[in-house]
């Protein structure tokens, strides 16, 4: 199928660069899993496109939040990408409730999408079974992150597979909007990002390490404090043969520790195995936690200086006044292409 696609580039010198949008919900503290599955990939990109960041915290509160904690959280998190590595030199960084045009062109959107679309998206029915009361913005959420990418006529939006339908969702309505009103939207494409090493729970080395998991003694925070870290360690499930060898099947506990290990240390699954091989379970572990205490003390430095000065706060008033100007101009086109207004 052929598709007529607007590109949004940025030109660096005689070097053209797409444009990609990519979101991290605040809706709990990053993790190991969030660093290796999420913000890598973000550190990845970010010399091969013009990168747009935000913080989606209207998604949030999709379900109940602590209104404190979502405050705090917003900008800790935004602290933690910087101190991961993302660049705020080469990465416009925002906050998506403080651009009020994201609303605004959701509700065009949602006018324009049919029931049938919305009522397709798998992550609702999978999220609304888990609630006694449902929330309307749950169901409309699809929506909104179509809005949150057709208002920077983005071109690529990595996302992980379970996300994949919400951008066939932003494509179809780019695609129904620049056939009825002429073109406006760039349709975007999905990237499915290279899978990478999956980080599993600590104390259920069958289930990825999740940050909205009740049960923390098997999470690994990247502001977990030394004490805390050397502990959720030391305790990780593993089995009884004494032998350190990668199978994800027969010794999940294990595979996951030389997962993360690899991960921390920029070594092969190959090469840790080689290097623990005539170890035994508590030598290993206590390797494991020294390895991730001196990736997490580096990163927990680097945000002690940002959230602790004016920088985040230059970093993300410098990306709210950029995507404000670009969002305006989108919704004020799309606006009067539909008739509002006088």
């Amino acid at each position: 199928m052929t598709i007529n696609i607007i590109k949004s580039k940025i030109v660096l010198g005689d070097e053209k660069m797409d444009r990609i949008l990519t979101g991290l919900q605040p809706s709990g503290d990053l993790t190991l899993g969030s660093l290796v599955g999420g913000i890598n990939n973000i550190i990845k990109m970010q010399d091969k496109y013009e990168s747009f960041i935000f913080v989606p915290d209207m998604h949030s509160i999709t379900v109940n939040q602590d209104s404190e904690l979502l405050r705090k959280r917003i900008k800790q998190n935004a602290a933690l990408y910087i101190a991961c590595g993302v660049d705020p030199d080469k990465n416009t960084i925002y906050i998506q409730s403080e651009n009020l045009y994201h609303a605004n062109l959701s509700w065009i959107l949602e006018c324009n999408t049919y029931i049938g679309e919305a009522s397709r998206m798998t992550q609702f029915k999978d999220k609304s079974k888990k609630q006694k009361n449902v929330s309307v913005g749950l169901f409309t959420y699809p929506i909104l992150m179509a809005a949150d990418i057709l208002l920077y006529s983005s071109k690529y939006i990595p996302v992980g597979i379970d996300q994949k339908q919400h951008v066939e969702l932003a494509r179809d309505i780019a695609i129904r909007f620049n056939k009825k009103y002429g073109d406006t939207f760039v349709v975007p494409e999905p990237i499915i990002p290279e899978v990478g090493a999956k980080i599993m729970d600590l104390q259920d080395p069958t289930k990825k390490m999740s940050k909205s998991e009740e049960n923390t003694k098997g999470i690994l925070f990247l502001l977990d404090d030394e004490k805390n870290i050397r502990k959720k360690i030391m305790s990780a499930v593993t089995d009884s043969d004494n032998k350190i060898y990668y199978d994800e099947v027969n010794k999940p506990g294990i595979s996951n520790l030389i997962t993360i290990y690899s991960c921390v240390s920029n070594k092969t699954i190959k090469e840790t195995e080689e290097l623990f091989k005539d170890y035994n379970y508590g030598e290993f572990k206590k390797e494991v936690a020294d390895a991730v205490i001196k990736k997490f003390l580096d990163i927990q430095e680097k945000y002690e200086k940002i959230i602790n000065s004016s920088k985040l706060d230059e970093i993300l008033d410098n990306g709210n006044k950029k995507t404000i100007e670009i969002a305006k101009n989108k919704y004020e086109e799309v606006r009067k292409k539909v008739g509002l207004g006088r």
